[in-house]
């Protein structure tokens, strides 16, 4: 069984959730955005990516409503002490996860339940979270900031904090055209920032865009063994299918059911976003609950550690009923340097994501 107030926490979240998707709902089908003289935005898609999932046609980017929403990612006034930000669990030099934390950490230095996920290629997903309870890019600061164990505060409160402020107020009108800040825009500068957030110049994307970049033999070889053991779930060139599943990192779900607390469904119990592989170089510790601390212990944790449980996933079991992936010494050294080649160096010193 789980705690009494672990079951009010997983029913809050939902309930938070629910109502923030039908009152945004009700808001961008209410208003057309006007941008007045914000200055248009562009950015790249690259060419080895998928066709984007968010469609800025009624969020129009510009350089007003990034720079608003940068700010916004990076200001504490989002929590309710004031000093937890977007940026404390999402920092940029460790790929936008929270560097040395197994599990986040949120206002009064308390523990979140799960590892942070990293922040980029946002405008390629189709949900948001390890269990996927948020379906929009304009919802995904809605759950941290409601959630007591992170910023532990209300949205009306952060609107009410940024309207009292001259500054945020000119921002606004700016990139937005209004004087009284609300939700929508709010939403709207978020989506902006994080949809502009593309890591995509690692060696590995050169190499496949044939821009002047090899690989090495073993970083090949590499390569190709992650194509046949590993590319079922990391698939496309975001290294995600953007699919929940269960790893067999535990056969304990008392304490967190992952999937199966946004569907209900029992069937999705121990159920986990795949996370893209992309500058993992960077993100450890690894998995939802940031049991591993290298690559190594992750890969080794698929040839002998995985556990049995009854939505256990079909990707890591063999004909022969035993669970993992075979993967021998070599074989993991080889995808680990594989790996490393997604690293996108530039991206983690790029200043237009980097804090005011």
């Amino acid at each position: 069984m789980l705690p009494i107030n672990k079951k009010i926490f997983f029913v809050k979240s939902k309930l938070i959730k629910m109502m923030a998707a039908m009152v945004f709902v009700v808001i961008i089908s209410s208003f057309s955005v006007k941008h007045f003289s914000a200055e248009p935005m562009q950015i790249n898609i690259p060419s080895n990516f998928p066709s984007p999932v968010y469609d800025f046609k009624n969020n129009p980017l510009t350089k007003e409503g990034f720079e608003l929403g940068r700010k916004l990612f990076y200001d504490g006034i989002l929590s309710r002490t004031g000093n937890i930000s977007c940026g404390s669990c999402h920092q940029q030099a460790s790929a936008f996860i929270q560097a040395d934390h197994d599990l986040s950490h949120g206002v009064d230095d308390q523990l979140g339940r799960r590892n942070s996920l990293p922040v980029f290629n946002a405008l390629f997903k189709k949900s948001f979270f390890w269990d996927g309870g948020v379906p929009l890019l304009e919802l995904v600061p809605a759950n941290p900031l409601e959630n007591p164990l992170e910023m532990d505060e209300k949205l009306d409160n952060v609107i009410k904090k940024l309207n009292a402020s001259a500054t945020y107020r000119t921002q606004f009108k700016n990139a937005f055209g209004v004087d009284t800040v609300s939700a929508k825009e709010f939403f709207y500068a978020f989506a902006q920032f994080m949809g502009a957030m593309i890591s995509a110049n690692s060696r590995y994307d050169k190499y496949v865009r044939h821009e002047g970049v090899q690989l090495t033999p073993d970083e090949l070889e590499g390569m190709n063994v992650f194509k046949q053991k590993c590319s079922s779930c990391h698939t496309t060139d975001l290294f995600t299918d953007g699919s929940y599943r269960n790893n067999g990192i535990t056969n304990d779900f008392s304490n967190d059911k992952g999937r199966e607390e946004v569907t209900l469904d029992p069937a999705d119990r121990g159920k986990f976003k795949v996370p893209s592989l992309r500058n993992v170089e960077y993100t450890a510790p690894y998995m939802h609950d940031g049991s591993f601390e290298t690559l190594e212990q992750v890969l080794e944790h698929y040839n002998s550690g995985v556990k049995e449980s009854a939505t256990l996933d079909n990707l890591v079991k063999q004909n022969n009923g035993k669970t993992g992936i075979p993967l021998t010494k070599t074989e993991q050294q080889q995808i680990i340097l594989f790996l490393k080649t997604l690293t996108d160096k530039e991206f983690l010193i790029d200043k237009r994501f980097s804090e005011l």
